[in-house]
């Protein structure tokens, strides 16, 4: 997205902020949102439409400001109501990356990342969002959405301890770095069916090699279709088969 769209939308909103309160700008995200921003919101809404039938939970790696966890928990209250069953588990540090693997570099055309990029400190919003959201859906009193903060390298051994029942029938991936990307694959796998989904934000990025590194070790890829859709560039998923 250009900066020229941002300083834009940016100074129209602030402009409006007088006449229009953030209820009505919120309610009406169509009018104020990037091309790129729905354009990413309709790939987890078709994402997602994979799995409707499909046993399990979701867990996203690396919310970041938490848009698109909330996109899986608007999509699973408004298309499956009654799924209480499907929880939306987020990971994230909440204060960037928490460390940086050789590998993250590796042929890469973008060698400044550092401990600490890609830092929002959006865990408190996301919490009041969550009970904001629960009052608005069915069996809102059972608990759907729950983030884990902290380095995905620590708290993800604890999480399965906790969750021994857990099956996911989507898992989406975007670390962004090597060793949790890894990880996750090591940890999620074995606890994902035929049918269930693997979502990837970076993979085949000349800027992210990570993400495709850790795919290329833990899975042999000659036995997927990677699959993208034709409207948006850089996300992908592969089906279990």
């Amino acid at each position: 997205m250009g900066n020229n769209y941002e300083q834009q939308i940016e100074k129209y909103l602030y402009k409006i902020s007088g006449s229009k309160n953030a209820h009505y700008i919120a309610e009406n995200f169509t009018k104020y949102s990037s091309r790129q921003e729905l354009t990413r919101f309709i790939f987890r809404r078709d994402l997602f439409e994979k799995i409707i039938s499909s046993k399990g939970s979701i867990i996203e790696c690396g919310v970041c400001t938490g848009s698109g966890l909330m996109a899986w928990a608007q999509l699973s209250s408004i298309m499956e109501p009654m799924a209480f069953n499907r929880r939306i588990y987020g990971f994230d540090t909440f204060e960037g990356f928490p460390s940086i693997h050789d590998k993250d570099n590796y042929g890469s055309h973008d060698h400044g990342k550092n401990v600490g990029d890609v830092r929002d400190e959006s865990y408190d919003d996301l919490l009041n969002c969550i009970k904001i959201y629960d009052s608005n859906r069915f069996i809102g009193d059972v608990d759907k959405v729950e983030i884990i903060k902290g380095d995905f390298l620590v708290t993800s051994e604890s999480f399965i301890n906790d969750n021994p029942h857990l099956i996911i029938s989507l898992l989406y991936l975007d670390f962004d770095l090597y060793e949790p990307t890894k990880k996750a694959l090591e940890l999620f796998l074995p606890r994902m069916h035929k049918g269930a989904v693997i979502g990837f934000d970076e993979i085949n990025n000349p800027n992210w090699p990570g993400e495709t590194l850790a795919l290329l070790e833990k899975m042999n890829i000659n036995d997927y279709s990677i699959n993208k859709y034709y409207y948006e560039p850089h996300m992908s998923y592969i089906t279990l088969n």
